[in-house]
């Protein structure tokens, strides 16, 4: 799939579908083309500034054009004399980034760094190397050019507990109203008191379901449940799904933040630049540049006020270690040089977990199966009126929100959330969604392969709270190497049975009349490495999770912000790296405890409270 066109992706689905067919596809062709032309990038693309025309020096220099980056670009050039340079190491999106079924195909493209973590003993042991793959965003746009667009914001609690641990302007009294600036809720949504239009971010309900998402939504209402709004603050209930889609197509950061100011004379955005360090005065301690690599030659640009990386969990830790901002042993270790002592720099990562070893047979057709989706129908559905399967978000169709037995959150703050998928794993023959999570050919030949021309459901228990953390170092002094990183999931053994509970909720919910309408029934083909525990009692779940261990893309926490009294603090509540000026940290890598969120909303609404305390800190 490596730099394959929707164009050519799209004949070759339909090809299979029908045949030789010489004059449709001549006319398909055809339309594709006028299609790609007119609605491709509606508003255009961001003018990519060749290296000889950039400035020597500009007021701020923004590392990364994430979800984050992207916010911060757009804010800082609302003042009109700011002079910002945007640096992103990928290129622009493609279009089939745009089609929301096919995340995990482009999770197969050059725009992922295409990240693994360390091998564990007690998780991922069912993927290739007991790796699990960590994708990240590498083009305009970040992550939300291939993640699943759920828009989430979390718990009230989850903001509060941030101002309790020394942050003080980081409770959701302050930070409700800037989730709310970056929305433009849609259809229902607009008319909501807990969302907001006008903003540059859409958010809208998924335009299509399966009858199955239907039943799962009455099914916990037979358990009990109440339909809710999951960003009202309310989290325990049911609901289909938010997405940051546009009309049905996937609205990612670089496409809400970046394309509509492309025009701001202000602004500068150097594409395929990737950032390989920091420039910090070693006396002054103050941040003055960044040297980047671009086009096989390295280069260096001037910043006036600040830096600001927004590189992501990974990359932006990666890059302050490079840059002599990280744990004294480990950069002498590596022969760099310190510049500030800074332990937990790359420590306290955080990810949600969950598995995708809990999966349904259904007596009928109506769920996503690739065969299907290869056809004409759902392509011209989408492309004509932006709906029909296509716009399902990588599969998934709705969430709960449950409090396990075995929880110690408070009353109101579920501790499991299920996330409800129109497939699973023998969606495909094994050629583009298992290969995606890196599993292995003996779980998949086993357990997914035997029923691929089955329908089937899946409930993804995603743990909230995870105790765990895991770290992020430098491989070596190489700015183009990975990083080396663990998720170091299961450290804490609580955070593995809060999600067997949910999984033998996901049972029980598969029992409800609602889904026994569709016969589901549990697959109950045993995992390779688990035959010796009987087959849906705790211990083959403990066994099942830590083999098929599946990271939700939630990575966050590798430069935590607190107050400098926290020896693991990197950044102050004000985003500025304890220790050094000039340098400002804006992504998921300040989040001192994960959210009960997807974390893309999350990086929204930091960066839009960013680009507020540095505008207010300059315009003193």
């Amino acid at each position: 799939m490596v730099g394959l066109s929707l164009k050519r992706f799209l004949l070759l689905a339909v090809s299979c579908v029908l045949g030789s067919d010489a004059l449709f596809f001549r006319e398909f062709s055809s339309t594709l083309t006028q299609y790609e032309r007119l609605l491709r990038n509606p508003e255009g693309l961001a003018y990519d500034v060749p290296t000889s025309s950039l400035s020597a020096e500009y007021d701020f220099i923004v590392v990364g054009a994430g979800s984050a980056g992207s916010v911060v670009a757009n804010r800082l050039t609302e003042v009109p004399n700011w002079q910002v340079l945007l640096l992103e190491a990928g290129k622009d999106e493609v279009l089939l980034s745009d089609m929301p079924v096919f995340s995990a195909h482009f999770q197969l493209t050059d725009f992922n760094w295409g990240y693994r973590t360390q091998p564990q003993d007690g998780a991922c042991l069912g993927f290739v190397d007991r790796r699990c793959a960590w994708p990240r965003g590498k083009g305009m746009g970040g992550s939300s050019i291939l993640n699943y667009m759920i828009y989430t914001r979390g718990h009230p609690r989850d903001y509060d507990g941030w101002e309790q641990m020394g942050n003080p302007g980081w409770g959701w009294k302050d930070v409700l109203k800037y989730f709310l600036k970056s929305e433009n809720a849609k259809d229902d949504l607009a008319k909501s008191p807990f969302h907001s239009t006008g903003g540059y971010m859409d958010v809208e309900r998924l335009r299509f379901r399966t009858p199955v998402v239907d039943a799962f939504i009455k099914g916990s209402k037979e358990m009990g449940y109440e339909q809710i709004d999951y960003n009202s603050g309310n989290l325990n209930g049911f609901s289909r799904l938010q997405v940051n889609q546009r009309k049905g197509r996937r609205c990612s950061a670089s496409k809400a933040f970046i394309r509509p100011i492309r025009h701001r004379p202000n602004l500068h955005v150097a594409k395929e630049a990737q950032v390989t360090r920091v420039l910090i005065n070693p006396e002054t301690k103050r941040a003055f540049g960044v040297e980047f690599f671009r086009h096989n030659r390295w280069h260096a640009v001037r910043a006036r006020k600040e830096v600001i990386l927004s590189a992501g969990a990974i990359d932006t830790p990666k890059l302050l270690m490079l840059s002599g901002v990280g744990p004294e042993g480990h950069l002498r270790d590596l022969n760099l040089p310190v510049v500030r002592d800074s332990p937990g720099v790359g420590q306290n990562l955080q990810d949600h977990v969950t598995t995708s070893a809990v999966l349904f047979t259904i007596n009928d057709t109506v769920l996503l199966k690739e065969d299907r989706l290869a056809r004409l129908e759902p392509f011209a559905q989408w492309l004509t009126q932006g709906r029909g399967p296509i716009t399902i978000a990588g599969g998934v169709e709705g969430l709960g929100y449950i409090r396990t037995p075995v929880a110690k959150t408070e009353e109101d703050y579920p501790d499991i959330e299920l996330m409800f998928i129109a497939g699973s794993l023998n969606t495909d023959p094994g050629t583009v969604v298992r290969r995606s999570m890196g599993v292995s050919d003996e779980i998949f030949d086993t357990v997914f392969k035997p029923i691929v021309p089955v329908d089937t459901w899946s409930l993804w228990p995603m743990q909230l709270r995870p105790n765990s953390r895991g770290w992020v170092k430098l491989k070596s002094k190489n700015p183009l190497a990975w990083p080396i990183m663990s998720g170091n999931y299961f450290a804490d053994p609580h955070d593995l049975d809060i999600i067997v509970e949910g999984i033998k909720f996901a049972v029980q919910l598969s029992r409800t009349a609602a889904l026994q309408r569709f016969n589901s029934t549990l697959h109950d083909i045993p995992l390779p490495g688990c035959v010796e525990f009987e087959f849906n009692s705790d211990e083959y779940w403990r066994c099942a999770v830590r083999h098929l261990t599946t990271t939700v893309y939630h990575q966050c926490g590798t430069a935590k912000m607190g107050p400098d009294t926290d020896p693991e603090a990197v950044v102050d509540p004000q985003l500025r790296v304890h220790g050094i000026k000039g340098l400002r940290v804006v992504d998921a890598s300040i989040i001192p405890r994960i959210p009960a969120a997807h974390t893309n909303a999350v990086c929204f609404m930091i960066a839009e409270k960013a680009s507020d305390l540095i505008k207010s800190a300059y315009r003193k």
